[in-house]
């Protein structure tokens, strides 16, 4: 029997402007990416601002206790790089810590893992790798942004001192921690947990904003003492300390010899244009397999019906396939869950793809005393199994989910810009997304309230209850299938935002210019575009 969670029409209008627009899943960062864009920023100012800015507004999902990658499109060399701040497993990281329980993981878990004893590749200290996310942000603006490294923590600065606002979705995100282990860290559990439950406000119209904890002194601090204080300074002290004191194995040469680094882009010629990916221990290679193979299944004629869902699904398949069986440090790295993704574009066409995570919600949900960080768990992303190509492993990194994507034409002219959030359901969502706005030239109205399919190497194809009975009979045809659908807690198609450049349609001011347009995930309460003018 078929039951349904929830059943909402939703529709969420495209944003275009003539000037810049940043799109982000949570509309307070978002602004403050804006209002540097009104200020005369560049996208990469307005891209690191919202990144830090959801540290403190959305911090379930992201912060500087993180990592990520991000593509920079630069609209006057008609040239896209990639920075890599992925997270790092520490060097005296010992695998014989992570010994299997011999139950098999969560139904829902974000990964196919076997479980560990203590789940302490998950959740604790020793579920944490070294935090990449201060460099990335310091490297982009250095190389490509306007703003000092003091202007682009500023906002961020203001929103931990005013605290997090609890509204309702924060106290859903809570309490999913919660059941999650948030409590077990006195520092997390005094911060969300005040009382012992999750922090709620009684007044909708002016949500109660909670402390968070010695955050605001820690951004003060990495403000005036620049972005390697992180790795090398007092802030740096502060981060062995707690671990060290709580077992985990994270050490000052850790932080000391992180660096994040410029990639050259994976370029993918696909119909009409070419698909830039991050290379490396992420996504980019397996959603660059997937077009590649797409491109010998797909007939474009025939319009955006059940077999391009089927050719969608058969891509994946094959791609994940690969990724699990090859993929890691000691296989295939062709090139060298819960998270945030954003993307920024401004007037004069630059654009940035940013995806930044904890991996899970709240992380290894072990929060510092003393800095206020709440800190990754991206030993998660390792297979636990012995033996693996991304077995877990001292001093290397794990592989990832994260693909953000620059499509532009064959000259470097810049087209478009997507990512997402969601996992393992990263990928599948880009792809698809990338196939309907570049394959069939889909309004980008159209595309992202357009049901998906998700395939993420679990053996099965789930569909999204909202595809037509055609789709879900071609699919279930050729595949183990599970018909399902998103709700507010739990996003099964991954959450993407896009940004497009030169879209030409009608803006209350502006009805006949060339326009940028945006896009915010369309199911998500908080997610939002904010115009840069």
């Amino acid at each position: 029997m078929s039951y349904r969670a929830e059943h909402w029409s939703l529709r969420k209008p495209v944003i275009r402007s003539r000037h810049g627009l940043v799109a982000a899943q949570e509309a307070e960062a978002a602004a403050c990416g804006a209002a540097v864009l009104r200020a005369g920023g560049n996208a990469v100012d307005a891209a690191v601002v919202t990144a830090l800015c959801l540290a403190t507004t959305e911090p379930w999902m992201s912060g500087i206790g993180g990592g990520g990658v991000m593509l920079i499109h630069l609209a006057a060399e008609q040239r896209t790089t990639g920075i890599d701040y992925s997270m790092t497993a520490p060097a005296a990281l010992d695998p014989a810590r992570y010994p299997l329980s011999g139950e098999e993981g969560p139904e829902d878990a974000l990964f196919v893992w076997p479980r560990v004893v203590d789940d302490r590749n998950m959740i604790g200290p020793e579920a944490v790798a070294v935090p990449g996310a201060i460099a990335g942000f310091a490297l982009a603006l250095e190389r490509y942004g306007t703003l000092s490294w003091a202007e682009a923590l500023a906002p961020a600065i203001e929103t931990a001192e005013r605290g997090l606002a609890a509204s309702w979705y924060a106290t859903l995100q809570i309490a999913f921690g919660m059941n999650a282990g948030l409590g077990r860290y006195p520092e997390a559990r005094a911060t969300y947990l005040p009382n012992g439950a999750p922090l709620a406000s009684q007044t909708p119209h002016a949500p109660l904003r909670r402390p968070l904890g010695r955050l605001p002194e820690t951004l003060r601090h990495l403000a005036a003492a620049g972005p390697r204080d992180f790795y090398e300074g007092e802030t740096a002290r502060r981060i062995v300390a707690d671990m060290a004191a709580s077992g985990g194995p994270l050490t000052l040469d850790d932080l000391g010899t992180y660096e994040a680094f410029e990639v050259e882009p994976l370029a993918v010629p696909h119909h009409d244009g070419v698909v830039r990916l991050m290379p490396g221990l992420n996504a980019g290679p397996t959603c660059a397999q997937a077009l590649r193979t797409l491109d010998t299944r797909l007939d474009r004629a025939a319009g955006l019906g059940a077999d391009v869902y089927v050719a969608w699904a058969e891509a994946l398949t094959d791609a994940y396939e690969h990724r699990l069986a090859h993929m890691g440090h000691d296989g295939d790295a062709s090139g060298r869950g819960c998270t945030t993704h954003l993307c920024a574009i401004d007037a004069a066409g630059n654009m940035v793809s940013l995806t930044n995570t904890l991996l899970e919600r709240f992380g290894s949900r072990f929060m510092l005393p003393g800095t206020g960080i709440l800190m990754n768990n991206g030993i998660y992303w390792f297979d636990p199994r012995p033996g693996r190509p991304n077995a877990i492993k001292g001093g290397v990194k794990p592989l990832n989910n994260m693909a953000p994507v620059v499509v532009t034409d064959p000259d470097g002219t810049g087209r478009f810009a997507l990512g997402a959030s969601g996992g393992r359901r990263i990928a599948p969502a880009v792809f698809q997304l990338t196939s309907m706005l570049l394959d069939f030239d889909l309004d980008l109205e159209d595309a992202v309230h357009r049901p998906r399919i998700d395939a993420s190497g679990d053996g099965k194809v789930a569909i999204d209850r909202e595809l037509p009975p055609e789709i879900r009979a071609a699919l279930a045809g050729r595949f183990p299938t599970e018909v399902t659908e998103s709700a507010v807690g739990q996003k099964l198609f991954a959450n993407p935002q896009v940004v497009m450049r030169g879209q030409t349609g009608a803006a209350p001011d502006e009805p006949f210019a060339a326009l940028n347009a945006a896009a915010a995930h369309v199911q998500s309460p908080t997610a939002a575009v904010a115009r840069g003018g």
